[in-house]
């Protein structure tokens, strides 16, 4: 959106802030304060688009999917499991999965576990319908707010991302965003470097996406270099490996299927994305998508758990839509948000560890278009229950690009959806009797009441950039649209906050052993970016 003078200089800072600025923010959510009225893990499960029958239909259709049809170019790693623990391989190339084996494989499989971070206090446990919210995306391009334009990501754009996420209280676990573009050439550097700025820049869990098996390894050493103990991540593994290890329609992606089996080979947690688009790689039938999708998803798990009986996997059962008029994707439909939560819906039917996409706007900007189709996806997806929701804070332009200030909105807008997750507590203390006989025959009002104070910190979320000013006071103020309230917000917290997560000396270890491309200078006040 273009910007003209007269609206650049009434997004200087001519509005009022809250006292204390962004540090004094930072303690107020160390004291746990907003933790009061919202926390992770909150509840899910309210939204049930299917019935029950309709679940066991999609499920039997998805069984027949796998028995009869299969899951064609299985890599030699899967083929060396596969086959004796029951599977069959056809005269077309396809791995068939057994009835049987699957709901066996599926019963072997891990129904919950603890995502481990750096710091412990942010370890956060995954189970039931308990929702966490995440950031994801890999996307390419950064929204520029002033130019309005997307420019290529960089490496210490991922660092920046991971700090600033750091200091936002709903976004849980941070899943990568988006690539290091300049490094796309040279794919170990990149990893490593990820890998890198991420652990530099959050103490939070954190997740890469991994396309070469090599990479595994040494990511691990350079996480044990970082803890200073050799076998140390294995232990406490604060890091999930990612990838697409189905390429739909219902054939194996050769490079992160070999993550897949690698992973489960360690015992590590894996975490799958398969994402078939409707009307373009799965059925323009919504149920078909979803029993398409769902077969492909249960085929990750079967490869994980005959490798390793009781693997944990992130069960990432994630259908696209398409727009039938162009065959372009669209993330902000709400097809995509009513099938988002069926999917939720069957994985918490059968117990699995759900992961699912939402918030991915079509929107180009940060306009109305993304505010409303984000708030679409996540809120239904939440409401379903969906265990890691990556809500693509930020994302927009069908997750091409990333906008930081948007990042920064979507934590108000993610809040508010926890808000509705925590639900109405109904007690006699709530219910509220002798309060409202004590104002009735008093002052006439509750507005200095004791429960009134109590309650203002501990039932009601309070957003951190939303406006709620009056229309006069806001034109008084400079009409300052939420967009520029952000970017200033954003400015703020960026300046001074360099946290210093990775100890020098393991730093140093890790710089001799590794080709860090992200520079000291990147990481301290003053480099210029904010």
């Amino acid at each position: 959106m273009a910007k003209t003078p007269s609206r650049r200089s009434r997004g200087t800072g001519t509005r009022a802030r809250r006292a204390g600025g962004a540090q004094a923010r930072r303690k107020i959510r160390a004291a746990g304060v907003a933790g009061q009225v919202v926390h992770p893990g909150l509840p899910g499960g309210q939204y049930r688009p299917l019935s029950d029958a309709d679940i066991e239909k999609v499920y039997a259709t998805a069984l027949d999917i796998l028995e009869n049809i299969g899951i064609g170019d299985p890599i030699p790693e899967i083929l060396h499991y596969a086959l004796p623990g029951g599977c069959t391989l056809d005269d077309n190339n396809r791995l068939l999965f057994p009835r049987a084996l699957v709901e066996d494989l599926i019963d072997k499989s891990a129904r919950g576990y603890t995502l481990y971070a750096p710091d412990p206090k942010n370890d956060l446990e995954v189970r039931d319908s308990e929702v966490l919210f995440c950031t994801s995306g890999e996307s390419v391009t950064i929204l520029d707010y002033e130019k309005q334009h997307f420019r290529p990501t960089k490496l210490v754009d991922l660092y920046d991302a991971a700090r600033l996420a750091d200091q936002l209280e709903h976004i849980h676990t941070f899943g990568q965003p988006f690539i290091a573009a300049e490094y796309s050439h040279d794919v170990f550097v990149h990893d490593i470097n990820i890998a890198y700025a991420e652990l530099a820049g959050t103490n939070k869990s954190f997740a890469l996406g991994i396309a070469n098996v090599d990479h595994i390894e040494p990511l691990i050493a350079l996480f044990d270099a970082y803890l200073g103990e050799e076998g140390g991540f294995l232990k406490r593994p604060f890091c999930t490996f990612g990838g697409c290890p189905i390429v739909s329609p219902l054939r194996f992606g050769k490079e992160n299927a070999e993550v897949l089996v690698k992973i489960a080979e360690l015992g590590l947690t894996g975490d799958v994305a398969v994402a078939p688009q409707a009307g373009a790689t799965a059925p323009a039938a919504l149920a078909g998508t979803l029993a398409q999708c769902l077969a492909e998803t249960l085929a990750c798990l079967c490869v994980m758990n005959l490798v390793r009986p009781g693997s944990v996997l992130n069960f990432g059962m994630w259908p696209f839509i398409s727009d039938l008029r162009t065959g372009a994707f669209t993330g902000g439909s709400g097809e995509e948000a009513l099938i988002s939560a069926a999917t939720v819906q069957i994985c918490n039917h059968f117990g699995f560890i759900t992961s699912i996409g939402a918030g991915m706007t079509d929107a180009k900007t940060i306009d109305v278009q993304a505010g409303y189709e984000k708030a679409l996806t996540i809120a239904t997806t939440a409401l379903a229950g969906g265990n890691l929701v990556a809500a693509y804070p930020g994302i927009v332009g069908s997750l091409i690009g990333q906008s930081f200030e948007g990042m920064l909105i979507d934590n108000d807008m993610i809040g508010n959806v926890q808000r509705i997750l925590r639900g109405i507590e109904v007690t006699d203390e709530t219910l509220s009797y002798d309060v409202i006989k004590e104002a009735v025959f008093g002052a006439g009002h509750y507005l200095g009441h004791p429960q009134t104070l109590e309650r203002m910190q501990t039932e009601y979320l309070y957003p951190e950039v939303a406006d709620r000013l009056t229309p006069g006071a806001w034109e008084e103020m400079g009409r300052q649209t939420l967009y520029e309230t952000a970017s200033i917000r954003v400015r703020e917290m960026m300046a001074d906050y360099y946290p210093e997560y990775i100890d020098p000396e393991a730093d140093a270890r890790i710089r001799k052993q590794f080709p860090i491309r992200l520079e000291q200078k990147d990481m301290r006040p003053g480099n210029g970016r904010w």
